[in-house]
């Protein structure tokens, strides 16, 4: 039987989700789907390539049900399901982060935000450093989000409170606090930072 690439991509999201990220090899990918690792090869030049379909899937149809509404209504919102969509897969920040994933789904998904950011009244060129700038702050809050759950599930998250008899305050008041209520906090700072760049 032909090895559909979509198989593959669901195989290896659902291996991502019980094994986590670094677990994840073209190995175990190849033995989970009963073939020769080679057989991968035919649809993904290495594991890089598959980390970005498995993004790319992560994002299919984000786009298609767009909320209605002013441009920070529509950003703010689309930064929340970006977030959300994310933390329902292990790791899933970090297989998008820091690999310029170009695929159709997380190219439509920045176009998108920078025609928003565009009909608000920013330049192009600034409409995309802002996008750009708001998807690394997504994308950083939930890395950090997703590891502090890992951290505190083997034990290791407390001994980080005091170190060395010196209070870490910021983990005593950003790190303490509840994610979903930080990540809010954070995206409302960095609207009225664009707000502001309206207004001049």
């Amino acid at each position: 039987m032909r090895l559909r690439r979509e198989r593959v991509v669901d195989v290896a999201i659902a291996l991502l989700d019980a094994d986590g990220l670094d677990a994840l090899t073209m190995r175990k990918l190849a033995a989970r789907l009963g073939v020769q690792p080679g057989a991968l090869y035919w649809h993904f030049a290495g594991k890089q390539a598959l980390l970005d379909a498995m993004a790319d899937r992560f994002l299919e149809d984000f786009t298609a049900d767009w909320p209605a509404g002013s441009w920070d209504e529509q950003f703010a919102a689309a930064s929340w399901r970006l977030r959300q969509v994310l933390l329902s897969h292990r790791d899933g920040a970090r297989v998008m982060a820091g690999t310029y994933v170009a695929e159709p789904n997380t190219v439509l998904l920045g176009n998108r935000a920078i025609e928003i950011l565009q009909a608000a009244g920013l330049p192009p060129d600034r409409a995309g450093w802002a996008a750009f700038a708001a998807f690394h702050f997504v994308l950083g809050h939930t890395i950090e989000e997703q590891a502090q759950l890992e951290l505190a599930g083997r034990g290791a998250w407390e001994p980080k409170l005091t170190v060395d008899g010196i209070e870490n305050k910021l983990a005593a008041t950003a790190f303490t606090a509840d994610p979903a209520e930080r990540f809010g906090y954070g995206l409302q700072l960095f609207l009225d930072g664009i707000r502001q760049q309206l207004a001049r």
